[in-house]
């Protein structure tokens, strides 16, 4: 497909910007084979040094629950020399079954999570850097599908539409986007307090010396977000996220967070409060590690992945957990979980006491 070719040429090209000699691996799920195809071609034309690593339905699941405590703490060989020395990391989602790992061992599951955690150590520190180039994308499947709603080929059109494939030259709208998000974050990196005001949120935080970043498309496709760490213990304030999160394949949706010095010290929930009872339990959870803005105006709806939702043009988004070096956050933590509200219907955005957004739009460039 036409279609597919273009993707692919961006996600070489512009996210990966694949040279001769690079070593490139694409981590995917067998369901993405066509897409793999095209990507494949095009780093092989490049001049790359490509590896494919593709999963089938139930791999993770069948892992978790049968693995012995040997083989749960055993480094996979390939993953491991990748995000120690490869150039470029292409993960593509495809799944067969969102819910597959819901019901996993959970002791399994920790184990193996301790047991990556210094690969996991390589990726985030090469990745900051871009010593290793990496990008996440999608790829339609039946299930992302009906998790959002939609039909098969009224997801791919989603999708495509998310990523500008229906522009004559993707690439080159994914520069303009740089250039006018680029004016946002050099704004941002002036300021020092900022506030998020909307139905059921008042929330502010400081941000003075860290760094806001352009998400503009290469690490993430697609993307349209700027985003950066808070102070720590700067946050305080009430705030709704009236779109749903997604943690561990279950679904919570109408959180509310209470926050005093930069602590979760109350939460509440419509449906899911027990898994935040439990997500508040992991050591450093309970404080924030990203605050941002949804900058995607080809995105106006929500699908339940975030990889999609985070971006959407008109909304902000928070992640409790882990934060980026490349921000200058220090929070740590083994998750990062970012919630999102909409900003669209009356929503403000003040910097420094000044209103720099309303109604889902920056109203100061």
């Amino acid at each position: 497909m036409e279609i597919l070719k273009k993707y692919a040429e961006l996600l070489v090209d512009y996210c990966l910007e694949i040279k001769a000699g690079d070593k490139l691996l694409i981590r995917t799920s067998i369901l993405a084979e066509p897409l793999v195809r095209e990507v494949y071609r095009a780093a092989i034309k490049r001049g790359a040094h490509v590896e494919t690593d593709l999963s089938f339905s139930g791999k993770n699941s069948i892992f978790l629950n049968n693995a012995s405590d040997d083989q749960l703490e055993y480094e996979p060989i390939l993953f491991k020399k990748a995000m120690e020395e490869f150039n470029a990391y292409l993960a593509i989602r495809a799944p067969y079954n969102l819910r597959e790992d819901q019901n996993v061992n959970a002791d399994s599951r920790s184990k193996r999570s301790k047991a990556m955690r210094p690969i996991m150590a390589s990726y985030f520190e090469r990745t900051a850097t871009r010593e290793l180039k990496r990008s996440l994308c999608q790829y339609p499947t039946q299930a992302s599908a009906q998790e959002a709603g939609m039909s098969l080929e009224e997801y791919s059109e989603f999708v495509f539409n998310a990523c500008h494939l229906y522009d004559d030259k993707p690439e080159d709208s994914w520069l303009a986007i740089r250039k006018n998000q680029q004016q946002i974050v050099d704004f941002l990196n002036k300021q020092d307090v900022i506030r998020y005001v909307c139905k059921d949120t008042d929330i502010s935080f400081r941000v003075k010396d860290r760094i806001w970043i352009n998400s503009d498309g290469q690490t993430n496709m697609p993307s349209g977000e700027v985003y950066t760490a808070p102070i720590e213990n700067s946050v305080n304030g009430m705030v709704h996220f009236n779109y749903p999160s997604i943690y561990m394949g279950k679904e919570v949706s109408g959180i509310t967070l209470w926050v005093e010095n930069g602590e979760v010290v109350k939460w509440d929930a419509i449906t899911g409060k027990d898994i935040l009872d439990q997500v508040f339990q992991i050591e450093g959870a309970n404080y924030f590690g990203e605050v941002a803005i949804g900058t995607n105006y080809n995105i106006q709806q929500a699908t339940k992945n975030i990889l999609f939702d985070e971006k959407i043009g008109g909304t902000i988004h928070m992640a409790v957990g882990q934060s980026y070096k490349q921000n200058g956050g220090k929070n740590q933590s083994a998750i990062h979980w970012d919630m999102i509200t909409d900003m669209s219907d009356g929503g403000s955005i003040y910097a420094d006491g000044e209103k720099v957004y309303e109604n889902g739009k920056f109203i100061i460039f």
